[in-house]
C-alpha cells in the first residue's frame, strides 16, 4: 500500500491564464460605479457653475446687436418633432469684460435668420442630460483604459515585478532552426564524450537506472575564451529531442532589486513545464561569483540573484529531469557552495586543442571555403600552436578574403600563412612611413634575434624575421615550436633570455648607441626571469618555494588586505637572482653575437634589401656564411603577403643603404 499514489484533487490545479488576465465581476462592477459616480460629479458641477448665467429673453438680445454690442454664442435646435423649445447662449462684451447670458424660446426663421447675419451665431444641436453625460465619461473611460492596459495588466502578466521585468529570458531552442551536432565539434573529443552521456540518458534513461546510477544534475564547462563551450552546449540542443533552454548570465542583471531572483525562479518554472529538459547559462561568471569578497561586503542583488540559482538547483523544492549546463572562462571566481555536487556534479575541462585537434577544427571550417588542391592543413596545425577554435575559424575566414581580395579562384598557401600571420602578429603596414635610418636600425635588431635564435639549440626553431612593420610593431622575429609545448625546462628559458636580449646587443655593437625599441624585450625577459625564481622554484639560492600569492581574485580590496608571504630580505634575493638571471643571458648573447659578426652583417644586409626571410634561409647563412636569394619562377602570381628573400618583378632593388649611427625604434622579438 506504500506505493498507492494519492488521489488527485481538483482544487489543486493550477489556474488557466485567462483567469489571471481578466478580473472577477465583481471587479468590473465596482470600477464602472466609480466611473459613473466621477462622471455625474463632473454633470453636477457643470449644472451649478450654469447658475451664474443672466437670463435674458429675445428682445433683450435683439436690443443689444442693434446698439452695437458685440454678441456671440449658439442656437441649439431641439432633436426632430419634439415640443422643447431653441436654447441660445453666448456672451456679450461691455468694457472688455465677457458676460455670459443664455434662454428658452421658439425661434421663427427671421429671427434665426437676424442673429446668424448680424451676431455671428451657430447652429448646434441641443447637447441633452445624456449627451452631456457621455461627454464627460469619455475622457475618464480613455484614462481609465490607459492604466489598465499600461499598469494593471503589466503586472499581472509579470507576476513578480511591473512591467514585464520578472520574466525569464530564456529562450527555448527548437531542433529546426538548431542543426549543429556533434559533428560539427572537433578538437575536444573527451568533452564531446562526456556531454553526450546526457543526450544517451534523455533518449534511454532506464539504461542508467537499472544500475542504480542517476545522471549529473549539471555540468560546468571550464575553459579558455574560443575554445567551443557554447559550439558544444549547441550541438548537446541538436543531439537531444527534449527542449533546450538558453539564457547568458547577465540576463539575470537588471537595475531593479530583486528582478534577478525573479527571473531564476520563473526560468526553472518554465523549465519544470516541460521536463526532461536542458538549461544552458553561458557566462555564468556574471552572477556565480564568490560571495563575501571586496571592500564593505558583496553586492546585495547580485547574492540575491546567487542564492535563488542555488535553492533551484538543490533545495527543499526540487524536481529532477532539468540539467543544467554552464560555460565559464573564470572558474576561479565561482562561489563555492555552487560548484559542490548536486548542482555542478562535473567540471568538464574544454582545453585548446593540440596539432590533431588543431587541424581536425581546421577541416571542419574549411568544408565552407574552397581550398586549392595543394593546401596542406597539416602544415598549417604545425604552424598554429596555442591557437583556439575560434581563432583557426577567424584565420580561414581572413585567408578567404585575402584571396577574394587577389581576384584568385581558391585559396593557397600563402593566403593561409599571411592570415596566420596577420592573426597572431598583425597585419603588414607597408604603407608606413620609415626612414632609412630606422630600417637599419630594425634591421640589425631583428638580425640579432634571428642570428642568437639559430645558434642556440633550444629555442624555438626559426618561422621568418622580417623588418616589414606588423600590427604594432616596426619588425618581428617569428619562432615557432615543432610540436605542442606542455612544459618548459630551465634551460630552454635561459637561452630564451639570451634570445629576447640579442636585439639590444646587435643595436649597440653597430650603432654605440642603444634605443627604445627593446622596451618589449626586457619586459619579456623580467617576466620570464621572475617566474622562474618565485613560481617554478629554478634558483638555487632561494630553493623551491613559491614566493607570492596566485590567487588572481579580481576583487576590490583583495589585494589591500593580503600580506606577504616573504621578508623585504627575501624580496630582496628575488631582485638580485631575477637580475642575475637577465645579466647572464646578456652576457651569452652578447659572445654569440661578438663570435659571429659577420654573419650577423649578412642577415642585416640581406633584410635592408629583400625585407623578409625565412627560417631556412638564416640557418643557411649561419652555416655556409653566404646568402643566395631564391628566384621566383615566372609562372607565379605576386605574394599576397611577405614571402622570403624574393623580389617582386617589376619591383626595383633599391641601394644598399650604408650604415650610419644613429637611434631606431625597432620592433621586439617574437618568441
Amino acid at each position: 500500500m506504500a506505493d498507492k499514489k494519492p488521489p488527485k484533487i481538483k482544487g489543486d490545479k493550477p489556474k488557466a491564464d485567462s483567469e489571471d488576465r481578466f478580473p472577477n465581476p465583481r471587479s468590473w462592477m465596482l470600477w464602472a460605479l466609480g466611473i459613473f459616480m466621477v462622471a455625474m460629479l463632473f454633470q453636477v458641477g457643470k449644472t451649478a457653475n450654469s447658475g451664474a448665467v443672466d437670463k435674458v429673453d429675445y428682445a433683450t438680445l435683439q436690443g443689444w446687436i442693434s446698439s452695437g454690442v458685440e454678441v456671440k454664442g449658439y442656437i441649439e435646435h431641439p432633436p426632430p418633432n419634439a415640443s422643447v423649445m431653441c436654447t441660445i447662449t453666448g456672451y456679450r462684451d461691455e468694457g472688455g469684460k465677457r458676460i455670459p447670458f443664455s434662454f428658452e424660446d421658439k425661434l421663427d426663421e427671421a429671427q434665426e435668420k437676424f442673429l446668424k447675419e448680424n451676431a455671428g451665431f451657430q447652429s448646434r444641436d441641443k447637447n441633452t442630460l445624456l449627451m452631456g453625460f457621455l461627454v464627460n465619461l469619455l475622457p475618464i473611460l480613455l484614462i481609465f483604459l490607459l492604466i489598465w492596459f499600461v499598469l494593471i495588466r503589466q503586472i499581472r502578466s509579470a507576476g513578480r515585478g511591473a512591467m514585464n521585468f520578472g520574466k525569464s529570458k530564456a529562450r527555448m531552442l527548437n531542433k529546426e532552426k538548431n542543426k549543429i551536432t556533434f559533428k560539427d565539434v572537433a578538437g575536444v573529443d573527451e568533452a564531446c564524450e562526456e556531454v553526450s552521456e546526457l543526450v544517451e540518458f534523455l533518449k534511454d534513461p532506464k539504461k542508467f537506472q537499472k544500475l542504480g546510477g542517476r545522471i549529473p544534475k549539471g555540468v560546468l564547462m571550464v575553459g579558455a575564451p574560443g575554445t567551443g563551450k557554447t559550439l558544444l552546449a549547441k550541438a548537446i540542443a541538436g543531439e537531444a529531442e527534449a527542449a533546450f533552454f538558453s539564457i547568458s548570465g547577465s540576463d539575470f542583471v537588471e537595475m531593479f532589486v530583486g528582478v534577478g531572483a525573479s527571473r531564476v525562479r520563473d526560468m526553472f518554472e518554465q523549465a519544470r513545464k516541460s521536463t526532461p529538459c536542458l538549461v544552458f547559462i553561458d557566462e555564468i561568471d556574471a552572477v556565480g561569483r564568490s560571495r563575501g569578497h571586496g571592500l564593505g561586503g558583496g553586492n546585495d542583488e547580485r547574492e540575491q540573484t546567487l542564492n535563488a540559482l542555488l535553492v533551484e538547483m538543490d533545495g527543499f523544492d526540487t524536481q529532477d529531469g532539468i540539467i543544467i549546463i554552464a560555460a565559464t572562462n573564470r572558474p576561479d571566481v565561482l562561489d563555492p557552495a555552487l560548484l559542490r555536487p548536486g548542482r555542478f556534479d562535473r567540471q568538464l575541462t574544454v582545453n585548446l586543442p593540440d596539432v590533431r585537434g588543431r587541424e581536425d577544427i581546421l577541416k571542419v571550417h574549411a568544408k565552407k571555403v574552397k581550398l586549392a588542391k595543394a593546401v596542406d592543413l597539416s602544415i598549417i596545425a604545425r604552424g598554429t600552436p596555442g591557437f583556439s577554435g575560434a581563432e583557426l575559424a577567424n584565420l580561414l575566414n581572413e585567408a578567404a578574403l585575402l584571396a577574394a581580395r587577389c581576384n584568385k579562384k581558391s585559396v593557397s598557401m600563402s593566403e593561409l600563412e599571411e592570415a596566420r600571420d596577420k592573426v597572431r602578429w598583425g597585419r603588414e603596414r607597408r604603407s608606413m612611413a620609415m626612414t632609412d635610418e630606422d630600417k637599419r636600425i630594425t634591421a640589425w635588431h631583428e638580425a640579432g634575434h634571428a642570428l642568437v635564435n639559430v645558434l642556440l639549440d633550444k629555442c624555438h626553431p626559426l618561422h621568418k624575421v622580417t623588418i616589414i612593420p606588423r600590427g604594432q610593431a616596426l619588425g618581428a622575429t617569428m619562432s615557432l615550436p615543432k610540436d605542442d609545448v606542455l612544459n618548459r625546462q630551465s634551460k630552454e628559458m635561459r637561452e630564451t633570455i639570451a634570445m629576447t636580449m640579442a636585439g639590444r646587443i646587435a643595436e649597440e655593437i653597430v650603432t654605440g648607441d642603444v634605443s627604445t625599441g627593446a622596451a618589449s624585450d626586457i619586459q619579456q625577459a623580467t617576466n620570464m626571469a621572475h617566474a622562474m625564481v618565485t613560481q617554478w622554484g629554478m634558483s638555487d639560492k632561494l630553493g623551491m618555494v613559491l614566493y607570492g600569492d596566485t590567487d588572481d581574485y579580481v576583487f576590490l580590496g583583495k589585494e589591500i588586505s593580503q600580506n606577504k608571504t616573504y621578508s623585504e630580505q627575501t624580496a630582496q634575493q628575488i631582485d638580485t637572482e631575477v637580475r642575475r638571471l637577465i645579466d647572464e643571458g646578456y652576457k651569452l648573447a652578447k659572445s654569440l653575437i661578438g663570435e659571429n659578426r659577420d654573419k650577423l652583417d649578412l642577415i642585416a644586409n640581406a633584410l635592408l634589401e629583400y625585407e623578409t626571410l625565412d627560417g631556412k634561409q638564416v640557418e643557411d647563412i649561419v652555416r655556409t656564411g653566404k646568402f643566395i636569394p631564391t628566384e621566383r619562377p615566372p609562372d607565379i602570381d605576386p605574394p599576397s603577403g611577405a614571402d622570403a628573400a624574393t623580389h617582386t618583378p617589376g619591383t626595383p632593388k633599391s641601394d644598399k643603404p650604408k650604415l650610419d649611427d644613429g637611434l631606431g625604434d625597432p620592433a621586439p622579438a617574437t618568441a
